[in-house]
């Protein structure tokens, strides 16, 4: 049996969870009817929905479900900028209270779900995206979005921490900086909800993006929270069952995200304190068996079950495939982008060469990760290397004809 470590792509459902969610499946009745059926399926979703909204410092009428975290992020982004350039009314013409707001403030390092959103509003609605450069480590240049703020920006938006390299971003840093100009800010929370406190209220962002499959719920459940004072436009019209989103609600995929939201925070502390110890554990192990390897992202400030690292000489496909055929399930980077033969961009971002970003490995522990799994994972990692790095070698004598 494999041992799982690529809980930042997806994280098992619990029995707990899985229960609920089958329990939930047999349940007949559409949310939005009002006869006996569907109010009982209504009253489901919305315990479910105050779940969430505990969970992450919110209220429930902020909290909008959506298919996962991808839809989230592009709700918010295109949500936010179609709300931020509305066309204007005769009189905000006429007192100059409307202002165009073309410009959109980004860091490079994003998730694919944000860039590919904001090369789509560059393209087909007029957009001016700003990519806002980051460090070594993948944190946000604040002095440089500092510098690009202005009356023309419609928004801003970061990741809560990065889901390749695992470092935490400055939230409150961005949002005062964005705040002192009225500028709203997304986050991308996907890959720290579960695992960092989150307090939706006291970050002062207007929306956030969470998924329900990275802390143990089902995949194809999300949610997009949008603050009170904040205004988005829906990009599902027809029916206005959510304040910005139109569908029928997924009242079992509901339940399940939030018995999966409330497990997660519950034990939050603890759980990601046991994260903690095992990440250290398994980065001093790398750092012994492979001498080489060198740790990326921030390593303090980051994720407490993500480990990153790269190993010059390797392609990371290669040593993907070696570790899968020895019984271990990690990844190069983001799942989104599996299978495509590029280096990271996160990567790049950071200022390593494509040489350098290639050999990228990302290990990913969860709430069933053991330290015999650790272990078992660093015993067998130097053979992997070692068998990477010697069919590397083959293939560059072979394409440099030697």
């Amino acid at each position: 049996m494999a041992i799982y470590l690529d809980h930042a792509a997806t994280s098992p459902m619990t029995p707990e969870v899985l229960s609920a969610y089958t329990s939930a499946l047999s349940v007949v009745g559409n949310p939005a009817s009002i006869h006996s059926a569907g109010q009982n399926a209504k009253r489901m979703l919305e315990e479910a929905r105050e779940q969430v909204a505990a969970s992450l410092g919110a209220d429930s009428v902020e909290v909008t479900f959506t298919s996962g975290g991808t839809e989230a992020v592009n709700l918010a982004l295109k949500g936010l900028f179609w709300a931020r350039n509305r066309p204007a009314t005769q009189r905000e013409q006429l007192d100059h209270r409307q202002l165009p707001r073309p410009r959109i403030l980004s860091a490079t390092a994003e998730h694919h779900a944000a860039m590919d959103a904001l090369e789509w509003l560059a393209r087909a609605e007029g957009a001016v995206v700003e990519w806002i450069p980051v460090d070594s480590l993948g944190r946000i240049d604040l002095d440089a979005l500092a510098a690009a703020l202005g009356p023309d920006v419609a928004l801003v938006n970061v990741l809560w921490a990065n889901n390749e390299v695992g470092t935490v971003q400055p939230i409150a840093e961005v949002v005062a900086l964005a705040a002192a100009h009225g500028i709203p800010v997304h986050s991308d929370a996907v890959s720290a909800y579960g695992y960092l406190p989150i307090d939706f209220h006291g970050s002062g962002v207007a929306a956030l993006s969470v998924s329900a499959h990275k802390l143990g719920g089902p995949v194809g459940m999300g949610a997009l929270l949008i603050a009170r004072s904040a205004t988005v436009e829906p990009l599902l019209h027809g029916g206005n069952q959510q304040r910005a989103r139109s569908g029928t609600q997924d009242a079992a995929g509901a339940v399940a995200f939030g018995v999966a939201a409330r497990n997660a925070v519950a034990d939050l502390e603890a759980r990601s304190s046991r994260l903690r110890e095992l990440r250290d554990r398994l980065v001093s192990g790398i750092r012994s068996s492979v001498p080489a390897a060198i740790l990326r992202g921030d390593p303090v400030n980051r994720l407490p079950g993500n480990a990153h690292f790269t190993f010059p000489g390797c392609e990371g496909d290669s040593l993907l495939f070696l570790l899968d055929v020895a019984g271990f399930s990690v990844s190069t980077g983001s799942a989104c982008q599996a299978g495509v033969p590029e280096a990271s961009h996160v990567l790049l971002a950071m200022g390593l060469s494509h040489d350098d970003a290639r050999g990228a490995l990302r290990i990913t522990l969860g709430h069933d990760t053991t330290e015999a799994e650790v272990d078992a994972f660093v015993a067998a990692l130097p053979a992997a290397v070692d068998q990477a790095r010697r069919a590397g070698m083959a293939a560059r004598e072979v394409a440099f004809g030697r």
